[in-house]
């Protein structure tokens, strides 16, 4: 039943946009992007030896082409382009990160069907302001994504002091469009109570892609998120927490159960215009029932430059130690038998336009 109404509404949004696109008078078209750069020193060991990905570089680590067009006041389409590095042939690849219909019917009702921004991580971004530094705590741990293929429904009420956010997607995230026998749900509600104040909470359930036809599922992923900030002109300060079960594929197939949890606090305080000193730890323990002893534990620390409108500079010192295992974060995969380091320092950009 919810695959059924996810395709209709899909349809139904489709078909709207062919009558919208016909009875507008005005019809305008925008071009953006967005980069993440750097160049830093790479110090990794696995049980003792030093990895390969060691060393100096340069990384561009997303680059980001979007086109926007509204066809009116209500209807829009937006294709919004990324690409990555695949090892296995040493060459970039562009994908679809973003590809949607919108209809806003107001600030408190607006729906896209595509590919789109899921509820939770893409929200803790803008609030965590350094998503160039480092992806959010569960993007970074793999708990998460930040986009998926489905229907999305959002909006905001009593002058933006309550936001929310429903997604019904395929469950594989935006590199993978392909179909299973259900839907996963996400939803997420946030409350503004005074100026500068957020607090969210979100839930997550559904089988990340993996109930395909003829494949039996043992279980099923399901995740809860809160998130606390508060921003100044000054200074913002932001804390995240994560509890998860069964969110992997080798879970939800074939099993043993598994539960994870971690958070992550930030902050950062700006003594000068235009200069910010951060910092941020997290802790997580991403296989509470199969590797107890496995736990994750990350912090960063720098200072940012905005050298000119849209352009973004951030001096920063990266750590990560993995102990009892190993595990894949955004840095690459860090441990082995017993623990692992990655230590990173360098300068990381962020090029708007």
């Amino acid at each position: 039943m919810r695959k059924q109404m996810l395709t209709a509404t899909v349809a139904a949004a489709c078909l709207g946009l062919s009558i919208g696109a016909a009875g507008a008078e005005e019809n305008t078209t925008s071009i953006g992007g967005k980069a993440y750069f750097d160049l830093t020193n790479i110090d990794q060991k696995n049980d003792g030896t030093k990895a390969a990905s060691s060393g100096m570089g340069v990384d561009v680590k997303r680059f980001y082409m979007s086109v926007s067009h509204g066809f009116d006041d209500m209807w829009s389409a937006n294709l919004t382009t990324d690409f990555n590095y695949v090892s296995g042939d040493s060459e970039t690849q562009v994908f679809v990160k973003k590809a949607y219909v919108q209809a806003k019917f107001s600030d408190a009702a607006v729906v896209r069907a595509g590919s789109a921004d899921l509820p939770w991580v893409p929200f803790v971004e803008d609030l965590y302001h350094y998503r160039y530094v480092e992806n959010t705590l569960i993007d970074r741990l793999k708990f998460g994504t930040s986009a998926d293929w489905g229907v999305h429904f959002g909006g905001k009420v009593m002058d933006g002091m309550v936001s929310y956010a429903v997604s019904a997607v395929n469950g594989n995230g935006y590199k993978n469009p392909s179909r299973s026998k259900s839907v996963d749900l996400e939803g997420r509600v946030a409350v503004k109570p005074i100026k500068g104040v957020t607090v969210a909470a979100d839930v997550y359930t559904g089988k990340l892609g993996q109930d395909t036809q003829g494949t039996s599922t043992a279980n099923t992923a399901t995740r809860y998120d809160l998130l606390a900030a508060y921003e100044h002109a000054m200074f913002n300060v932001g804390f995240e927490y994560f509890n998860a079960e069964n969110f992997y594929a080798a879970a939800i197939t074939t099993g043993p159960k598994d539960k994870a949890d971690g958070y992550s606090l930030w902050g950062a305080v700006k003594p000068m215009e235009k200069v910010a000193v951060f910092a941020r730890y997290d802790y997580a323990k991403p296989r509470k029932d199969t590797n107890s002893s496995l736990k994750d534990t990350y912090y960063n620390a720098g200072v940012s430059y905005e050298a000119r409108k849209n352009v973004d500079l951030a001096l920063v010192y990266k750590h990560e130690k993995v102990d009892g295992g190993n595990i894949s974060t955004s840095n690459g995969t860090i441990g082995g038998t017993s623990n692992g380091k990655f230590d990173e320092i360098g300068v990381w950009s962020q090029v708007k336009f």
